[in-house]
């Protein structure tokens, strides 16, 4: 195991020092400043010398047996490059389960996984369930410096680009922390911020090696279409909600603009017309958005469902 510390203050070099003193497994990198979190990333994947790698964050946790799980559909499939599993989100304390069997693999086509990608628009890999092929990684390169949020994102891209995409089904492959505390929640928290950071992901993957896979273009204007469509939806919410006074709509339309020129054609512009002629004060009561509203939610809870089972959005 790797541990970068990137000059914590909290009992970190502690707990290093003595998993060392007991002759664990255990190499240490610890910055005398704090670096960031993408130079200690690109630090990381750069000192690794095993054949595949798992990047956790502290705050994550692994699944028991999930290396195992992962390596072996690794060994038995050399064209895949990284290996995703159900991830569990978890606020306090996660309900570890017991070690369990795959129940099934599933290998798809990177470019296929890619174009699933660009219809979302979004980030279908928590992170600490993916098992990376260290050949595959390097040929990706290191994490860009201006994509804090979602280096990640692109990364998943650049590798599917590569090599094939792999899933583990059935039992959890790695546990995913949701709190206060962390930069998703503190420092990279707000709608228009995340939907910035993926419009800067895919722009950054197809400026690179995506923008050589067949149907390029294609697939970068689908993700920017669906993003401006996000964007004017979550200002449809905010009609909806009575909220315009906590989210900026007018930034959320100009974002969408930015992405898509075209988006004064899209049906989620006409709706938010709608919601403004109405006004803030009876868009909520109004039937048809109500109806809309909750319309919205099931297929949501649904399309959650549903990622969680087999990795698609």
């Amino acid at each position: 195991m790797l541990i970068v510390d990137d000059a914590s203050t909290d009992e970190t070099p502690t707990v290093t020092a003595a998993l060392i003193d007991a002759g664990k497994p255990v190499r240490v990198i610890r910055h005398e400043a704090n670096l960031g979190h993408i130079a200690s990333i690109n630090e990381g994947l750069a000192a690794v010398d095993g054949e595949y790698l798992v990047k956790l964050d502290a705050d994550d946790l692994l699944a028991p047996g999930a290396l195992g799980r992962a390596t072996a559909l690794l060994e038995a499939h050399p064209e895949v490059g990284f290996v995703t599993g159900r991830p569990m989100h978890f606020t306090t304390e996660p309900t570890h389960p017991t070690w369990s069997p795959a129940v099934s693999w599933t290998i798809e086509q990177g470019h296929r996984w890619l174009a699933a990608c660009c219809r979302t628009a979004t980030n279908p890999v928590s992170s600490p369930e993916v098992v990376m092929r260290t050949s595959v990684t390097r040929q990706a390169g290191p994490r860009p410096a201006d994509l804090p949020h979602t280096y990640d994102l692109e990364l998943w891209m650049q590798m599917a680009t590569i090599a094939d995409v792999g899933r583990v089904n059935g039992p959890p492959q790695g546990y995913y922390r949701v709190h206060g505390d962390s930069q998703q929640r503190t420092v990279h928290a707000g709608i228009l911020f995340d939907l910035q950071g993926r419009r800067d992901a895919f722009d950054a993957a197809f400026a690179d090696v995506c923008g050589t896979v067949p149907g390029a273009t294609g697939l970068h204007d689908a993700a920017r279409r669906r993003l401006a469509r996000q964007a004017l939806d979550r200002a449809c919410r905010a009609y909806e909600r009575g909220r315009t006074d906590e989210v900026n709509v007018d930034d959320l339309v100009e974002f969408a603009l930015g992405v898509w020129p075209e988006a004064r054609g899209l049906s989620e512009w006409r709706a938010l017309e709608r919601r403004q002629r109405v006004g803030v004060e009876d868009a909520p009561r109004r039937p048809s958005f109500v109806a809309r509203a909750i319309f919205r939610r099931t297929s949501e809870e649904l399309n959650r469902r549903r990622w969680e089972r087999t990795g698609v959005r």
